[in-house]
């Protein structure tokens, strides 16, 4: 009965892996097991393993090894809350920004102007020039900002200029080529 029972186990065993190995072959090498591809999907997505962590829990007690000072240390200035230095601090040393001397003044309700010089009005078709035409041009990027028109390079034609700064070599130049200034 021992010999019975040892020799079937072995002989289930080479039946199945027989059947097994023969399955595989046939799977892999049959064109009609074909799968149809999944869609991905959002839902699918996932972080590649060992990429994301779980959160540190501080000061929740001695056995998890972050309790009591939660990580920090004992007293001084970085265990305290929002405990971290001014980016200028300099261990007590009297910082850059304090040894240096100011001058000066910025302006807070300065208006930057686009600038167009008169070389860049030859790209133009007509003679007619306004912050609308510049921007349709592509010579300004917004249309509603104050807009100054400088005098390098040569008026080519006549130009009437509407609701733009001028510079005086610009306003001379467009003047001696036979254009108008209109306010």
């Amino acid at each position: 009965m021992a010999a019975k029972e040892a020799g079937r186990p072995s002989a289930s065993r080479k039946a199945s892996t027989s059947r097994g190995e023969s399955r595989s072959r046939a799977k892999r090498s049959g064109p009609e097991t074909t799968a149809a591809p999944t869609r991905l999907t959002l839902s699918m997505l996932t972080p590649a393993p060992g990429s994301t962590q779980s959160r540190k829990r501080v000061g929740r007690g001695p056995g998890s090894g972050l309790g009591k000072t939660s990580g920090k240390g004992n007293k001084g200035h970085k265990a305290r809350t929002g405990g971290s230095t001014n980016p200028g601090f300099e261990g007590g040393q009297m910082p850059m920004y304090r040894r240096l001397p100011k001058r000066g003044f910025t302006n807070p309700f300065r208006v930057e102007a686009q600038v167009v010089n008169l070389t860049d009005l030859k790209k133009l078709s007509a003679g007619d020039i306004s912050p609308e035409t510049l921007y349709s041009a592509g010579l300004i990027g917004k249309p509603d900002s104050k807009v100054k028109l400088l005098g390098t390079g040569e008026a080519d034609r006549s130009y009437t200029v509407r609701g733009l700064a001028l510079s005086a070599s610009a306003r001379a130049k467009i003047e001696a080529a036979g254009g108008k200034i209109e306010a």
